[in-house]
This record gives C-alpha cells, sequence and structure tokens, in this order.
C-alpha cells in the first residue's frame, strides 16, 4: 500500500463519527444509512458522508438491496489495517504483536488475584471435606 492511500486509511479513522460507524457494523452487521443516522444520532447526509469516505478507504463496503442499501465492514480491510498500525507503530514493539508491559502488568495482577481466589477456594473446600467426614 502506497503512502497516500495509507495517510488516507489513518485520516478516515480520525474522526469519532467514523469509529462509532465501524463499531456498529461490527457489533450489528449490516446496516442501512437510516440506522446509522438513528444510532448516531447525527444526519442521514452525514452518515452519508463519512461512509463515503470509509468507502474510499476501503473500510466498509456497500451493495444495494432493492431500495436499501446496507453497509458493512470490509474484515480483510480492517486486518490490513491492523497490520499496517503495527508496522508503522512506534511503541517499540516493531510490529511483532509483542505484549506492551502495561497489558503484561495487568495480566499479573489478574493471575496473583486468580492465584489468592484459589487458594481461599482450597481453604473452604478443605473445611467442606472436614465436615464431610465428621457427618459420615
Amino acid at each position: 500500500m502506497d503512502e497516500t492511500k495509507q495517510a488516507e486509511l489513518f485520516k478516515a479513522l480520525g474522526v469519532e463519527s467514523r469509529i462509532r460507524i465501524i463499531e456498529l457494523l461490527k457489533e450489528k452487521g449490516p446496516l442501512g444509512v437510516g440506522e446509522l443516522s438513528g444510532a448516531l444520532g447525527i444526519t442521514p447526509s452525514a452518515v452519508s458522508q463519512h461512509l463515503k469516505v470509509l468507502r474510499y478507504a476501503g473500510l466498509v463496503r456497500g451493495e444495494r438491496k432493492g431500495y436499501w442499501l446496507p453497509y458493512e465492514i470490509d474484515e480483510a480491510a480492517m486486518d490490513r489495517c491492523g497490520q499496517l498500525l503495527s508496522q508503522v507503530c512506534t511503541c517499540g514493539c516493531r510490529g511483532t504483536g509483542q505484549v506492551r508491559e502495561a497489558e503484561l502488568e495487568n495480566a499479573e495482577n489478574k493471575l496473583a488475584l486468580l492465584e489468592r481466589y484459589e487458594g481461599e477456594l482450597e481453604k473452604e473446600l478443605a473445611s467442606v471435606r472436614a465436615r464431610i467426614r465428621e457427618i459420615t
């Protein structure tokens, strides 16, 4: 992908309403302009303009079905977008998808919480087993 096309792609994603459109299409599947307009609280003409930019960037596509023109995410384009973002990322991961420190720390915190909960459950289980032995 040439740099001009890359810039267009990132510009298309630089507007909150367009991100919300992509999120809605991802969550609900194909939607028409009217449905998107109602969900976003913006005019149909504004939605149409945003969809035009997203179509030009290759992120969404629409195919007329009678009077209805549903739009949907182009999954392959979204995958390419993720790969491109990984390539130009400046976080130091060098596009390898390595886990960042904050994500690792979060995972370690969750693991510690689960291990603590496991210990509590083991104590409770020992108590239940002791009670069963008393009863039988």
